[in-house]
């Protein structure tokens, strides 16, 4: 098992030479094991055409390595230099409105552009060829958050002509073409391939079929654009892990696709930050302002695992303020070591903090580090010092265990619910993680997984809220597992062409005896009541009434509201969170899963033979009736606000 480690991200082209030995010395004292370097550096790695200068950094490496560091060394191509732009001008991305993603920041590149292509393969193998084979060097992390800033769909004429060959291998011929995305409609029939434009600068919406597949192109062009630096490094630079490092609440591309290609899932969590982008209420905001939403850095964890198939890293922790949110509180004291702690508990290798000092010029200057500019601890430091020791006494490795519970979540229905919400504030990952947190409230660990029957086996709850298009093979599994199965709203409503699903046994309220007849998205404070055990909301859907199944539960106007045909179930709408809780308890207690009743803010985690309790509140709570007689090894029966308890499992 691998022991888990702490780590950071450093830029030694920030700073002097001479600091670096220092930096190197600080980092081992406190605790860090693993450095990432290099991910935004080639302008100075390649300050002109084929004019490469890697002495500086090969000195980098070397100071680290001198501390016993070990190194993930990032692939530049998130920010091609200056030189790079002006010599083809036309490899940076088009916005929707087609206007250019200008240098001066990150990310002006065109995932399609083949001159740029070729750039980022000479860069690449330069790199691998020099330091492939260094023994520090024990994983490479391609590109940095591919999409940042709205960067996944480029409308320039390279993604165009791009698109164009992608349409014509899947369709063939444009007959087949303009019957799968209904081309009849408002004459927008073609004649060739070549007609094809990106539908984008339309007089009112594009048709969905179209902007799905353009959807799909683009995910797969950003696949595509990892795999050749991956097959570099596999033959330039081989037993090195490969990593990307993935973005929160972010669904622009298929992540589960593009980590077939990679060793390791990792993700950048900025609790904080992401809490004031989110669509959460100020008064939710203002109560957990300083400690993050208690479920979303742990759904991202899930999710990662997943992509991972078992293995992921954190490669970027808020230590301290983020300069990026629309508001930026400073973090509450302890919150640093919950977070790293809570990632462990979901079974982290490593926790990298973003970054070791704070830059005191450009963009994120106003972005906290471990250090102040002057070099000073900031408060993380202390936190990550205290962590430090608490891993050596725990002797934590990484554990990743099957859990009874499965929730699919789907890149494709993301983006067709974006293509076309019906509802303003239709949002499928809020929907996914409404079902997450009534779990993660009883206590439960989830494995979140892709749309695939490989990736099920037999579970005791499958929850598949939202499901875009179910593939027949997904209708013959569920007609054969004992698992029970929870389904939410809108699932299997659209073919994969999106087109409105008619056809028989196609989705499953078939196998319910049922069907939807009509929907309706809600307003923000319309609430459907549901037998007085919550209500729908944003969402709902009227069943036909010739099914013979009588309704579990029923809608304040009489509809059936969640029914049931053996194992399978459906819930008729989007659950408020008392609705989400009352369904999940409701199908737990017919099951063999254990669950807990944890009081509010309080959260649980198992891994391996340690059991996490995390305190997300701002009062001490007791806890003494969950730990029971079991070993304390961090922490006590009182949880402190923003602190974290840890035993020994036994039969708790």
């Amino acid at each position: 098992m691998t022991k888990q480690s702490l780590g950071v991200c450093y830029y030694p082209e920030h700073w002097s030479e001479e600091l670096w030995n220092d930096d190197a010395t600080r980092m081992k004292q406190v605790g860090i094991e693993f450095v990432r370097i290099g991910e935004f550096s080639w302008s100075r790695l390649e300050p002109s055409r084929r004019n490469y200068q890697f002495d500086w950094l090969e000195k980098a490496i070397q100071a680290l390595s001198r501390k016993n560091l070990k190194i993930i060394l990032g692939t530049p191509t998130a920010t091609p230099p200056k030189w790079l732009i002006d010599f083809m001008p036309d490899m940076v991305a088009l916005d929707k409105f087609g206007r250019p993603r200008k240098f001066g920041s990150r990310r002006h590149y065109c995932f399609s552009h083949e001159g740029y292509i070729n750039e980022c393969k000479e860069i690449v193998c330069k790199l691998a060829e020099r330091f492939g084979n260094h023994p520090d060097i024990i994983a490479w992390q391609v590109d940095n958050e591919y999409g940042c800033h709205d960067t996944v769909e480029s409308y320039s004429l390279a993604a165009r002509n791009a698109f164009q060959n992608w349409c014509k291998e899947k369709y063939q011929n444009i007959a087949h073409l303009n019957q799968s995305w209904g081309n009849v409609f408002w004459s927008m029939e073609l004649s060739s391939f070549d007609e094809i434009e990106l539908p984008n600068l339309t007089v009112t919406e594009a048709n969905p079929s179209h902007l799905l597949d353009f959807q799909r192109f683009s995910s797969d062009q950003v696949i595509k654009f990892n795999r050749f630096q991956v097959e570099i490094l596999r033959k330039l630079s081989p037993k090195r892990d490969i990593i990307h490092n993935f973005m929160g609440d972010f669904t622009a591309f298929d992540h589960f696709n593009l980590c077939q290609d990679l060793d390791i899932a990792s993700w950048d969590s900025y609790p904080l930050g992401f809490l004031e982008r989110s669509p959460k209420s100020d008064k939710f905001k203002q109560e957990y302002m300083r400690i993050g939403d208690p479920d979303f850095q742990s759904f991202h964890h899930d999710l990662y695992r997943g992509c991972g198939r078992g293995r992921w890293w954190v490669m970027e922790q808020q230590p301290g303020v983020v300069n990026w949110a629309p508001w930026n509180p400073i973090p509450a004291k302890g919150s640093v070591r919950l977070w790293t702690h809570e990632a462990f508990a979901a079974g982290a290798e490593i926790v990298s903090y973003f970054r070791w000092r704070q830059a005191p010029f450009a963009q994120e200057q106003m972005h906290e580090g471990l250090l102040l500019p002057n070099s000073e601890p900031n408060e993380g430091y202390y936190e990550i010092a205290k962590v430090k020791d608490e891993l050596e006494s725990l002797k934590s490795v990484a554990s990743s265990s099957f859990s009874p519970i499965a929730l699919i979540f789907n890149y494709e229905s993301a983006w067709a619910w974006n293509i076309q919400p019906h509802g303003l504030d239709f949002s499928y990952s809020q929907l996914i993680r409404t079902f997450y947190t009534a779990l993660r409230k009883l206590g439960l660990s989830v494995d979140i997984v892709p749309a695939e029957v490989s990736a099920l086996g037999e579970r005791e709850l499958i929850i598949i809220p939202g499901l875009f298009s179910v593939q027949p093979e997904f209708i013959r599994f569920f007609e054969n597992t004992k698992s029970t199965i929870l389904v939410g709203p809108r699932t299997g409503t659209k073919s994969s062409n999106f087109h409105i699903e008619n056809k028989k046994n196609s989705n499953f309220l078939s196998l319910l005896g049922s069907s939807v007849v009509r929907t309706e998205s809600l307003r923000p404070g319309v609430e459907i009541n549901i037998d007085n055990n919550g209500s729908f909301i944003h969402w709902r859907e009227i069943l036909n009434g010739e099914s013979s199944l009588e309704p579990i539960l029923s809608t304040e106007d009489g509809h059936a509201a969640f029914i049931q045909n053996k194992n399978i179930y459906y819930l008729a709408g989007w659950p408020n969170d008392q609705l989400a809780e009352h369904v999940v308890k409701y199908l737990l207690s017919k099951s063999n899963v254990k669950t807990l009743n944890l009081p509010n803010n309080i959260r649980v985690r198992d891994n391996g033979d340690k059991r996490y309790f995390f305190n997300y509140g701002a009062k001490s709570i007791n806890i003494e009736h969950l730990i029971k007689d079991s070993e304390i090894l961090i922490g006590q029966v009182s949880l402190n606000p923003y602190d974290v308890t840890i035993v020994r499992r036994s039969e708790l």
